[in-house]
C-alpha cells in the first residue's frame, strides 16, 4: 500500500515491548508491559482499546506509564470502570482525559450511550477531556469550559497531542499520522454498514432511499479528498472542527455538494435530504477514511459484498447476481476503444465489471505500474479514459440511477454517462439527456432487461408503443380481442403475423429486443441480454422470433437453471443470449452454427449459498492464500489476505477476485468462434 494506508500503531507498541500477544484464538491475550495488565486479545472490544492505547503513545506522545486501565469510578454505579485514562502525573492522580472504547460497528444507539458512559466517568473523575473510540468512528469532548452536561458546543476535532490546545481539524494533507487513510476491505464494509444504519434511521427511510442519500455525500467526500486546489498542510473540508456543532457542519457540507452539483448538474439532483445530526454522524464515519487512496479492489469487493445483501429480497428485481455478469463480460470480451451500453443498468452491474474487465487487461500491458512511474500513468489512463468516456447506462429509477452514478463514483468516476430515463422513451428525449444516446452508436449492450410487466398504450404518451414495429410481430386472436401474448392465436404467430396495427400492450422485455437493436453498430454490434426462456421457445411468440433472425445473426444461447434469480425473489426461467446485429445489407444464413450451452452449477443455488468446487492453488499461512473456484460458467481465481478484523474469528479476507482466461462454457465459447462447428455443451 502507499504512504497513506491505514497507519496502526500497536505493531510499534509489540516491537519495543511495550505490549506481548500470547496465545492463539479464544486464549489469546494481550499483556500491556508499562501498566501491569494482561486482557483477553480475543475480545472485540480489547482490539479496539490496544490500538488506540498504542496510538496514544506513537501519535499523541503521552507516556504509556500515565495511561491507565480498568480504573474504578467513584460515585458511579459498583464495578463501574473507565476503559482508558490519561493521567497528567507520574502519581496517577490527576486524570486528564477518560476514553471509552468499543468495538467496531456499533449502532448510533449503542455509541450514543458510550458517550454518556464517558462523560459521566469523566465528571466522577474530574478530568477535562472525554471521548468514545469504535473503530473509524470517533468522538471527544472538552469540559474545560462547559458544564457536564454539554454534549455539542465542546465536541473537539480530536483530542489534544501530549497535554496541548484541541486541534481545529484532525485530518490535513500531506501530514504524516494526519492524512487520511487507505482501509482494509473487512473495515471498509463496515464503515458502509454504519453509514447505512444511521441514513436508515430505524426506518424512517428505505433501503433504497437511504442509499441514495449516501450516495450524494460519498460524492462529496471523494470530491473533497481530491481537491486539486488543496495545498500540502490545508485542512480537509469533509471533518468535523473543533467546537462546530451539527448544523455548523451540515451546513458546510451541503454547500461542498452545491457547489460540485453546480460544476456537474446532472450528477445528482435535489438537495441532501438528511437531519443537520445525522448527517454529521455519517461525516464521522468517514472522515478519517481515504476512498480515492483505497484501492480498486478493495472498494470493488465491499461495495458489491454490501450490495448484493442489500438488493436481496424487495429490490431483487434490480440486481443481476454477480456470477451471471462476469460470464457475460467474458464471452463478449469488451475492448478499451468500444462503447458499452446497459439500457437497463440498475446498480451499475455490467458497467462496472466491463471497467474491471478493461483494467485487468491495463494491468497485464503495464505489469510494472505499481513501481514504474512512466507505467502507473499509462496504466491509469488506459482504464479511466474507458470509464469516462465509453461507459454508459440508462436506469428509469431515479434512486437506483444515483446508486449507479455512486457505484461509478467509488470506482473512479465514469458516473456521468449514468443517465435517469426510461430507455424506451423517445429517441428525442434520450439524447436531451446525453448526446451520445443515439441509434447505431454503441459497439457492445451487456445487460438484464425488466420482465414480466406489461406496458400499455394508455400508460403512456401518444405514440410510444407506436415507435416499435415488434409489435407488428406479435399475433391477434381471430376474434377480434386481444389476449395477453402468450395465449394468442397459435396459427397467427407461427406465420409471423404482422397485421396488428393498433397493440394496445407489449411486454417490456420485448421493446427491450427492439431498442437494443436500435442502440447498436449495424455489422458489428453485439448484445449479451439476459431474457426469459419464454421468447425463446413459446409458439405464440413465433413473431418475435422470426424478427430477431432478420436482424442478428445468433452467436450462442446459454440456459441458465430455474433458480438463477430465486434468491433474488425472482424466479422466472431464463437463457443468456448473445448476438450479433446484422448490416442494412446483410442477411442471416439459416446455416450458421450457433453455440448451445445449458449451466447446471452457476456458482450459487437456489439459496444464494456459493456452489463452487474449490481448489487451493496456493498459500503462505497466516498471510495469504489463492484459489480456484469453478462452476460450468467459469473458474474464478480468487485472492485472499489473512484478517484478524474479528480475534474470536480471525479468517481469510478475500482482497479480490478475477475470471480465469478460456475456463468453463466460456471458454468452450471461444473455442467454438475459432472453429465454430454446431454442437452442444
Amino acid at each position: 500500500m502507499n504512504d497513506r494506508s491505514k497507519v496502526t500503531y500497536l505493531p510499534q507498541a509489540c516491537s519495543n515491548g511495550l505490549a506481548f500477544i500470547v496465545g492463539e484464538g479464544k486464549n489469546q491475550k494481550i499483556k500491556y508491559k508499562a501498566s501491569d495488565r494482561s486482557e483477553k486479545y480475543s475480545d472485540p472490544e480489547e482490539l479496539v482499546r490496544a490500538e488506540f492505547w498504542a496510538e496514544l503513545i506513537y501519535r499523541y506522545n503521552y507516556d504509556p506509564k500515565r495511561i491507565g486501565f480498568e480504573i474504578v469510578v467513584p460515585r458511579r454505579t459498583p464495578n463501574d470502570w473507565a476503559d482508558l485514562v490519561i493521567y497528567k502525573d507520574d502519581e496517577l492522580k490527576q486524570p486528564y482525559a477518560v476514553i471509552e472504547c468499543k468495538k467496531d460497528g456499533i449502532s448510533d444507539a449503542e455509541f450514543a450511550q458510550a458517550i454518556e458512559q464517558a462523560c459521566g466517568n469523566r465528571a466522577s473523575l474530574g478530568a477535562p477531556f472525554s471521548g468514545v473510540v469504535s473503530g473509524s468512528t470517533r468522538r471527544f469532548f472538552d469540559f474545560s469550559k462547559q458544564k457536564p452536561q454539554e454534549r455539542q458546543k465542546n465536541i473537539i476535532a480530536d483530542l489534544p497531542a501530549r497535554y496541548g490546545k484541541p486541534p481545529e481539524y484532525r485530518f490535513y494533507k500531506g501530514l504524516t499520522g494526519q492524512d487520511l487513510s487507505a482501509i482494509p476491505r473487512d473495515e471498509l464494509r463496515t464503515v458502509i454498514r454504519k453509514c447505512h444504519q444511521t441514513l436508515w434511521e430505524g426506518g424512517k427511510r428505505s433501503p433504497i432511499a437511504a442509499f441514495g442519500e449516501f450516495s450524494k455525500i460519498i460524492f462529496v467526500k471523494i470530491r473533497d479528498e481530491k481537491n486539486a486546489q488543496r495545498k500540502k498542510g490545508e485542512p480537509y473540508a469533509f471533518q468535523r472542527r473543533t467546537e462546530e456543532a451539527a448544523e455548523e457542519l451540515a451546513q458546510r457540507v451541503h454547500a461542498l455538494y452545491e457547489v460540485e452539483q453546480k460544476r456537474e448538474p446532472g450528477v445528482f439532483k435535489g438537495r441532501i435530504d438528511v437531519d443537520h445530526p445525522v448527517l454529521a454522524q455519517v461525516v464521522e464515519h468517514l472522515e478519517s477514511i481515504s476512498l480515492s487512496q483505497t484501492d480498486l479492489d478493495t472498494k470493488g469487493v465491499a461495495f458489491e459484498e454490501f450490495m448484493g445483501g442489500f438488493f436481496k429480497g424487495d429490490f431483487g428485481q434490480y440486481f443481476t447476481p454477480r456470477e451471471l455478469i462476469a460470464f457475460a463480460v467474458e464471452m463478449m470480451k469488451p475492448q478499451r476503444d468500444e462503447f458499452v451500453l446497459d439500457p437497463a443498468c440498475g446498480s451499475g452491474g455490467f458497467l462496472l465489471h466491463a471497467l474491471e474487465y478493461i483494467r485487468r487487461e491495463a494491468e497485464r500491458r503495464y505489469p510494472n505500474w505499481k513501481t514504474d512511474a512512466d507505467q502507473r500513468e499509462q496504466y491509469r489512463e488506459y482504464w479511466h479514459e474507458f470509464a469516462r468516456s465509453n461507459l454508459f447506462g440508462l436506469e428509469v429509477n431515479d434512486e437506483l440511477a444515483r446508486v449507479a452514478k455512486m457505484n461509478m463514483i467509488i470506482h473512479d468516476d465514469g458516473h456521468s454517462n449514468i443517465v435517469e430515463n426510461d430507455a424506451l422513451d423517445f429517441l428525442k428525449n434520450l439524447k436531451e439527456k446525453n448526446r451520445k444516446l443515439k441509434f447505431d452508436f454503441f459497439d457492445l449492450v451487456l445487460t438484464n432487461p425488466p420482465f414480466g410487466s406489461v406496458i400499455k398504450r394508455t400508460e403512456k404518451a401518444d405514440g410510444y408503443i407506436e415507435q416499435y414495429e415488434l409489435r407488428h410481430y406479435l399475433g391477434k386472436s381471430t376474434t377480434g380481442t386481444e389476449p395477453d401474448e402468450e395465449v394468442q392465436s397459435e396459427s397467427d404467430a407461427k406465420r409471423g403475423e404482422k397485421a396488428v396495427k393498433q397493440r394496445s400492450s407489449v411486454k417490456t422485455e420485448i421493446l427491450f429486443l427492439e431498442r437494443v437493436c436500435n442502440f447498436l453498430k449495424p455489422g458489428t454490434g453485439r448484445v449479451a441480454i439476459v431474457l426469459p426462456d419464454g421468447i425463446l421457445t413459446n409458439s405464440s411468440l413465433q413473431g418475435v422470433r422470426d424478427w430477431i433472425l432478420e436482424r442478428f445473426q445468433i452467436l450462442a444461447v446459454v440456459g441458465l437453471p430455474q433458480f438463477a434469480f430465486q434468491h433474488y425473489d425472482a424466479g422466472v426461467k431464463a437463457s443468456i443470449v448473445f448476438l450479433r446485429k446484422l448490416s442494412v445489407d446483410e442477411q442471416s444464413n439459416g446455416d450458421d452454427p450457433i453455440f448451445m450451452a445449458l449451466a447446471s452449477n452457476i456458482g450459487y443455488d437456489a439459496t444464494g449459498r456459493k456452489t463452487f468446487d474449490v481448489v487451493v492453488e496456493k498459500e503462505e499461512s497466516g498471510v495469504k492464500k489463492v484459489e480456484i473456484h469453478r462452476c460450468d460458467l467459469f473458474d474464478y481465481r480468487v485472492y485472499y489476505e489473512w484478517s484478524i478484523t474479528d480475534p474470536k474469528k480471525p479468517d481469510w479476507s478475500e482482497r479480490h477476485r478475477e475470471v480465469v482466461a478460456n475456463t468453463g462454457i466460456a471458454g468452450q465459447y471461444h473455442a467454438f468462434q475459432k472453429d465454430p462447428n454446431p454442437f452442444f455443451v
